[in-house]
């Protein structure tokens, strides 16, 4: 990870706060229509992160998707949501399926309190005129043998949904950190050197973007689940890396993360 930062060249737009690193962002995406995210899952920041790119990128009219890693079982679900009035009955019945009944101890954090609010934040949008969608591309757990089975289902998917846009449609994608890695680090361990989701869409508009932070904790799974902690690291600008065998194509440095609230069954 370090050498990687250290090849890259440091962009001009210093990081400070979430909507900072949202204008980073779309900076240095430019006019990329596939834009992912690769986070560190179970956190209260990145979903707005998330929601403000979302804001940004549909002004005017301009169509934008989200894809979001959830299985693409749950997308007749958020159809629904999205037409909504919201209310009550609306919000438990997001919450029915099997995806959102894991229990705190149990998950990997993809599930939140935060990632729900994110939803809603994309119904008022619609509700406002906004041309916005969301969509999940995952599989089943059940029905993958091993990781690179996964990514590259997923990378389909994916596939799929950015070909059924609508003309100069931007799709922006939250996935774990590893799925969003055009290349694996030159030293990964042999785990971590199978092909990632991204690795299969570099065909595409992709602009890979690890978003990292100074300090703070997410939510991960390394048996237990559990909140994790990130290395503290000073202020830094985004690292953009150019390199034909780079990880991403740039860094960028949230101030801190805390973990979301957890869903409940």
């Amino acid at each position: 990870m370090v050498a990687s930062m250290v090849c890259g060249t440091a962009a001009a737009v210093p990081a400070g706060s979430v909507a900072d690193t949202a204008t980073q962002i779309v900076t240095l995406a430019g006019n990329h229509r596939l834009v992912m995210l690769g986070e560190y899952h179970g956190t209260a920041e990145t979903p707005l992160l998330v929601t403000d790119l979302m804001e940004r990128y549909s002004r005017d009219t301009a169509p934008v998707r989200l894809g979001l890693e959830l299985p693409m079982s749950e997308n007749a679900a958020l159809a629904r949501y999205l037409r909504s009035s919201g209310d009550a009955d609306a919000r438990a019945a997001l919450r029915t399926s099997p995806f959102w009944q894991v229990k705190d101890d149990q998950h990997d954090g993809r599930r939140s309190r935060d990632m729900l609010a994110l939803i809603e934040t994309l119904r008022v949008l619609r509700l406002q005129g906004r041309d916005v969608g969301v969509a999940g591309y995952d599989i089943e757990i059940s029905t993958y043998d091993t990781d690179m089975d996964r990514d590259a289902a997923m990378a389909t998917h994916l596939r799929q949904q950015f070909n059924a846009l609508p003309a100069g449609a931007r799709m922006v994608v939250l996935t774990g950190n590893v799925h969003a890695m055009r290349h694996p680090f030159a030293d990964a361990p042999p785990e971590m050197k199978h092909r990632t989701m991204a690795s299969y869409l570099l065909d595409l508009p992709l602009y890979s973007v690890r978003v990292e932070a100074l300090r703070g904790q997410f939510w991960g799974c390394m048996n237990p689940c559990r909140a994790l902690t990130l290395r503290e690291l000073p202020a830094q600008d985004p690292v953009v890396e150019t390199d034909p065998e780079r990880s991403y194509d740039v860094w960028v440095h949230l101030p801190a993360l805390s973990v979301g609230t957890l869903t409940d069954p």
